[in-house]
């Protein structure tokens, strides 16, 4: 079981009649050219072992920064948090009225993708920091990035909504004081990784969050508000986040974008997974819990007869189908080698947002579905959809 490829469901379905509407965009932003040789070698200056790609040899996952270390007594938990858009808010129900329940467990590892990239460094922290996951996404704050859409800034630049809103949000609630408790936790050999795509080489990069928090340097925040936003920049709706590194003293600037574009959600390879797993069977079954911020099978629904309705409908069914597939061969995974599969998705009778996503009610509704759900312990489902 490796991580696939699979289109992001919330927001680039909800986008695509936009990309069909701006035929021919040219970005005014110039960058400096450079090759695929300069990107193999390409370093962030001042860090270590911070990110690999996501879709590499399985080898490639046996640095032992990369590799989660067994925590005495506990069990080895995966916690996977998929894309989603404003679906996010289910994603931040669940874990709050997961801590409610009392059944909440510490995770080993964490991995977050688009809106499951902006969950993630709270939920790896625990439940002090529910209040903040459920301010982020029911207070209104969400609603301001995809507030004042500009036609002409996708015509003649990188997209259709201003990004600031996004980033000020990540500012606001990534401090210094957040990182030096993730770098903890790195250090104890819990592990928190956020996947973005690299437009340039076309690939998913997992980065390290820990190992950014770790390094401590003056551009560790930065970088880490700088991975957050581009994990959740939906392409064409908000900028991509351009990473500055250099290659052999070669300046140059990546291009990244949302995690989801590459991967909808994250599991380590099956080789890490087993080692990780089987050190610790005598303290407890060691389990994957993945949170699907969206809905997992297409229903029934009429199409019409345009353009625009049968490319939104073909991709969404296209995502859904592959995110289908993805949870099956981690069921299989999981089944073979003794862990436990534990999944929840938004049920799919709750009716869809019928715009971007961010709409402040929507993100309240879907809050409260999951808040419920988890807290009463009716949440999780123990095999994958079935298509």
């Amino acid at each position: 079981m490796r991580s696939r490829s699979v289109v992001a469901a919330g927001g680039l379905v909800g986008l695509c009649s936009l990309l069909l509407l701006l035929g021919g965009c040219a970005s005014v932003e110039q960058r400096a050219a450079y090759s695929a040789d300069d990107a193999k070698r390409a370093r962030i200056e001042g860090f270590q072992a911070i990110r690999m790609w996501a879709d590499a040899p399985a080898e490639s996952f046996d640095s032992s920064s990369f590799k989660p270390q067994p925590q005495p007594g506990k069990p080895f938990a995966y916690l996977a948090l998929s894309g989603g858009g404003g679906d996010g808010a289910f994603g931040a129900g669940i874990l709050n009225g997961w801590s409610e329940s009392g059944a909440r467990p510490e995770f080993t590892v964490v991995s977050g993708v688009s809106t499951g990239a902006l969950i993630a460094p709270f939920a790896f922290l625990g439940p002090a920091y529910d209040p903040t996951l459920k301010e982020m996404y029911t207070s209104g704050l969400a609603s301001s990035f995809a507030a004042s859409p500009n036609a002409l800034g996708a015509l003649f630049g990188s997209s259709v909504f201003d990004g600031q809103p996004l980033r000020d949000a990540i500012a606001h609630y990534t401090t210094p004081e957040l990182l030096e408790a993730i770098a903890r936790e790195h250090a104890r050999g819990r592990r928190l990784f956020v996947v973005t795509t690299d437009l340039d080489a076309a690939r998913p990069v997992l980065w390290n969050m820990g190992e950014i928090a770790s390094a401590r340097t003056p551009r560790s925040l930065q970088l880490f508000r700088q991975v957050l936003t581009a994990s959740a920049s939906v392409p064409v709706a908000f900028p991509p986040a351009l990473i500055a590194a250099s290659s052999d003293g070669k300046p140059i600037e990546e291009m990244h974008v949302d995690g989801g574009v590459s991967t909808q959600v994250f599991t380590f390879p099956d080789r890490l997974l087993m080692q990780t797993g089987s050190s610790q069977r005598l303290a407890a079954k060691p389990a994957i819990y993945i949170i699907m911020n969206g809905r997992t099978s297409p229903d029934f629904q009429p199409v019409e007869n345009s353009t625009k309705a049968i490319a939104i409908r073909s991709l969404d069914m296209k995502s859904k189908r592959e995110i289908q597939s993805y949870l099956s061969a981690t069921y299989q995974f999981a089944r073979r080698n003794g862990m436990a599969f534990n999944m929840t998705a938004i049920d799919q009778s709750v009716p869809e947002s019928q715009g971007i996503g961010f709409d402040t009610d929507y993100m309240r509704t879907l809050y409260a579905l999951g808040y419920d759900s988890a807290r009463s312990g009716r949440f999780w489902t123990q095999t994958p959809p079935v298509p």
